[in-house]
């Protein structure tokens, strides 16, 4: 068997006397065309296309995040879609069947109240007082109040007006000789007019701020602090995340994201009205109108049983 370079580069053949008889045998042959292949050139394999460049390390990573975006996008719909649903539905149940949730609770306090005032048992009227509770709910602790009381307790507006008391600012403070040295050195340093450039000048100003609060409080622990903090001098800026951290964290939050949704649509689920959605996806009106029917029939009940309690 022959190699490769042996069958493209052939044997130059053995040299011949020219004959006397035979002039055009030995005439040369004519010179190929320069830009003729030649034998070696036929041999040649042709030039392959170049091959594509190897996909660099964070290209599936970037698929992985187009493919999630869309797919959270499309189930971020279908959620906020659902959401509405749930929300004209409760409108409208609200609308269609609330006056009679009211008047069902208001017969149930009359029947409850026409029962207590007949026996006058102390059983029949707790179950008066928290019947009627229920059609008449308390206020609000803010209505109620005013605002001078909340779920945080008194404000001090409001404990000075049951106290009689004047409502008393706060004591002025002195600021202790080290604070006014602190504030003073602090201030030398730390001055925004001694900034260089606008960044450096938004850093002091935010400084400053911090200082005057920790002075205006007399603070000297918070100005020795400041102190130190400014002595140690900016935060040194962070390395930027490399393009496959950016995508991994894109990633999480995606998945965050999606486990948040699946929660509410969850809630949304698994609440009554969604629940009542879930019954009847292809009839949501008629349910309504199914429950009315059944509440208008617990009304006339009720109304049956209240007159016979008053007669």
């Amino acid at each position: 068997m022959t190699s490769p370079e042996a069958e493209s580069l052939p044997a130059d053949p053995a040299p011949e006397e020219p004959s006397q008889g035979a002039p055009s045998a030995a005439k040369p042959a004519a010179e190929p065309p320069a830009d003729a292949p030649g034998p070696a050139d036929a041999a040649a394999p042709t030039d392959a296309a170049p091959a594509d460049p190897p996909p660099r390390p964070e290209e599936r990573l970037e698929k992985a995040v187009r493919a999630a975006e869309q797919a959270l996008i499309e189930f971020e719909i279908a959620v906020e879609t659902f959401r509405v649903e749930v929300e004209n539905f409760s409108r409208l149940h609200h609308q269609k069947l609330g006056p009679m949730y009211t008047r069902l609770d208001e017969l149930d306090a009359q029947i409850a109240e026409a029962k207590a005032a007949r026996t006058g048992d102390a059983e029949d009227l707790r179950l008066a007082r928290e019947a009627r509770a229920r059609v008449m709910p308390m206020p609000g602790v803010e209505e109620l109040f005013h605002g001078w009381i909340d779920s945080e307790g008194l404000s001090p507006e409001g404990a000075s007006m049951l106290n009689d008391q004047p409502v008393r600012p706060p004591q002025r403070v002195r600021p202790s000789a080290d604070a006014r040295r602190l504030y003073r050195d602090l201030v030398r340093k730390a001055h925004p007019d001694l900034a260089q450039g606008e960044a450096e000048r938004t850093r002091r100003d935010a400084f400053i701020a911090r200082v005057n609060h920790a002075y205006t409080l007399g603070d000297e622990e918070a100005l020795r602090a400041l102190t130190a903090e400014w002595e140690a001098g900016p935060a040194s800026e962070e390395q930027p995340p490399s393009r496959s951290e950016e995508l991994y964290a894109r990633l999480e939050w995606l998945a965050e994201r999606k486990e948040m949704l699946t929660l509410v649509a969850k809630r949304l689920e698994d609440g009554a009205i969604g629940s009542m959605l879930r019954v009847a996806q292809d009839d949501p009106d008629g349910l309504l109108d199914q429950i009315a029917e059944q509440l208008l029939a617990e009304v006339a009940g009720r109304e049956r049983e209240l007159v016979a309690l008053l007669e």
